[in-house]
Parts: structure tokens; C-alpha cells; sequence
């Protein structure tokens, strides 16, 4: 709204609008969060029991305050109204999951995630085509081979993030990573200009939240907060131009949520069991088998990300030239 409104004054609005981001959502936790449903502890997770009582499903919060600042401080498009209501929805799915009385069966939540992906890949394909910037190389795919690629790397996305929900301050500290890198690649691309500052407010968001979840956490984020960062992660990286992208900048959170979903999978499709002596996902592996504190497991994976982040923007930086 304000950048119509206010046309001459772009970079005061995107200035002002990032930090009222950042402070509504600091307002709004600490004045809703005593209306959260509680945790009940995890009861296979380690130090699952810690968790029990505090506030959970603070994700509706900050991305309820993300969509309306979008809405105030961003330039819209048809797009990105879609975009941020599947954000809303696929958050919306989570938090029902985290007051319901008993946990959703994976089927429910499963078929739920594939609609809402199978949608966002169509909403991206149907306004930007189904060709790919393969550094330097347009591959054109066939429409729906396309949206099937798209809505895995959604699907993706969403259940790895999601995993990785397990040790205070990872989950929110890794996606903000991941989407700066996002950013960066995305400007040195030249690609999804109209969902950089949407970007940046989704940052702020969760900032403010990590103000309360820092370790040790005041409140959780619950289902409602990894999944709306999976799939926010997802339609950054089909907007940076080329979505292999994705890999490197989340490459944490790949291996963190990921090698659990593959263990599982391989089990059940072929009943062989792997990875035996490595407990997933890999933040509940490090902290019992390696004697991790949580603070270590959180700066570690941290600087790991950076690190491989850091050289995938040189790497592009140094290819582009």
C-alpha cells in the first residue's frame, strides 16, 4: 500500500518498513504468546522433555505479521498475493497440527503439503515459464515436467526445513542464512526482483522471533513456523532463476531434515535398514552422540552454512565475470 501512496519515498518506506517488521513481531509474540498452545515435549527427541510447557506455534504470529506487512510495504502482484496466501495456508495446516489434540497422521499432512506445493509450482509456472538459468544455460522444460520438478523441490523444502525444527535458534538462524544467500544470488542473477524486499520483511520476521527463542527459548514456532520457512525457502529459490540454487544455500538444512526423510523412505520401500548408528535428524545426533551442547549445535551448523554459502556466492561471483 504505502509504496502507491508514497511513490517518491521508496527507500524511506523500505527502511521503516523492515524495522516496524521487525518490531511488531517482538510486539506481537510478547503480547500473544500467552495464548499459544503448550508443548508436550517430544517424547524420541533429545531433551524432547525441556521443551514441555513453553509456548508452541508462535509461526502463525510472525507470518500472520509477515503477510500484513508485505501487504503495507511491498509492491504486489497477482503473484505474490498467491505466494503469500499458500504461505498462510501451509502455516495454517502446521499450526492446526500443533493445538490438535493428537498429532496429524503423515497421510493428512502429506496430502495437504502436496496440494498446497502442487499449487505453488503451477502459480510460478503459469507466471514465469518453465525455463531454468543453468548458469548460463536456459533449459526450457515441458510444462508439466516442469510443475512436477517444482512441487518435489517444494515438498522438499517444506519436510526438511521442518525437521530441522529440533534445537533452539537452528531452524530460524539457518533459514535466515539460506535466504540472504538467496538474495545475493538472486541479484547477482538478476532475477526475482519482485520478491527480494518480501525476502527481506520474512527475515525480519523471524529475527524477531529468534528475539525469544534464543537458546534458552521463551516459546517454540512449532509446525506453523518451519513449514511456512520451507516453503517461503522454495519459492525464493524457483525465483532466483536457477532452483539447483537451493541446494548449497540450504545446504544444512538438507543434511539436517533430509537424511532422516531418506532413512525413513529406504526403509519402507525396500525394508533395508541404513544408517543404523547415525540418530536423525542430525541435530539429535551430534548432541547425544557427540556430547553437543545446544549453543554448539547451533554455531557449528551455522558456521558450516556461511561457510558454504560464502563460497557459492564467490564461486558465481568469479563464473559471471
Amino acid at each position: 500500500m504505502f509504496p502507491y501512496l508514497f511513490a517518491d519515498n521508496l527507500p524511506l518506506i523500505a527502511f521503516a518498513g523492515i524495522l516496524i517488521t521487525f518490531a511488531l513481531t517482538c510486539i506481537m509474540i510478547s503480547l500473544c504468546a500467552d495464548y499459544l498452545p503448550k508443548d508436550q515435549g517430544r517424547a524420541f527427541a533429545v531433551e524432547g522433555k525441556k521443551s514441555a510447557g513453553k509456548p508452541r506455534g508462535a509461526g502463525i504470529i510472525f507470518v500472520l505479521v509477515f503477510a500484513v506487512c508485505v501487504l503495507l510495504f511491498s509492491r504486489l502482484s497477482r503473484e505474490i498475493c498467491i505466494y503469500l496466501m499458500l504461505v498462510v495456508v501451509e502455516m495454517l495446516t502446521g499450526f492446526f497440527d500443533d493445538t490438535a489434540e493428537k498429532p496429524w497422521g503423515e497421510w493428512k499432512k502429506g496430502l495437504l503439503d502436496l496440494v498446497i506445493s502442487l499449487a505453488c509450482a503451477f502459480t510460478y509456472w503459469y507466471f514465469n515459464g518453465g525455463a531454468i538459468d543453468f548458469f548460463g544455460t536456459v533449459i526450457v522444460f515441458h510444462p508439466v515436467l516442469f510443475i512436477v520438478l517444482a512441487m518435489i523441490l517444494v515438498l522438499v523444502s517444506i519436510n526438511v526445513t521442518n525437521c530441522s525444527d529440533g534445537v533452539d535458534g537452528l531452524s530460524g538462524t539457518l533459514t535466515i542464512i539460506t535466504l540472504a544467500t538467496l538474495y545475493i544470488l538472486s541479484k547477482m542473477l538478476g532475477y526475482g526482483e519482485d520478491l527480494a524486499f518480501p525476502n527481506l520483511l520474512f527475515m525480519a520476521c523471524i529475527l524477531g522471533y529468534l528475539w525469544y527463542n534464543a537458546t534458552p527459548s521463551r516459546l517454540l514456532m512449532g509446525d506453523a513456523g518451519s513449514r511456512a520457512m520451507g516453503i517461503f525457502i522454495a519459492i525464493i529459490a524457483l525465483k532466483c532463476g536457477n532452483p539447483f540454487l537451493y541446494i548449497p544455500a540450504a545446504f544444512v538444512l538438507i543434511m539436517d531434515g533430509g537424511l532422516g526423510l531418506i532413512k525413513v523412505t529406504i526403509i519402507r520401500v525396500t525394508k533395508i535398514h541404513i544408517m543404523k548408528n547415525i540418530l536423525t535428524p542430525l541435530h539429535d545426533h551430534v548432541r547425544k552422540k557427540k556430547d553437543w551442547s545446544n549453543t554448539h549445535t547451533v554455531f557449528r551448523f551455522v558456521i558450516i552454512q556461511i561457510v558454504i554459502s560464502v563460497a557459492t556466492v564467490y564461486g558465481l561471483q568469479l563464473f559471471l565475470k
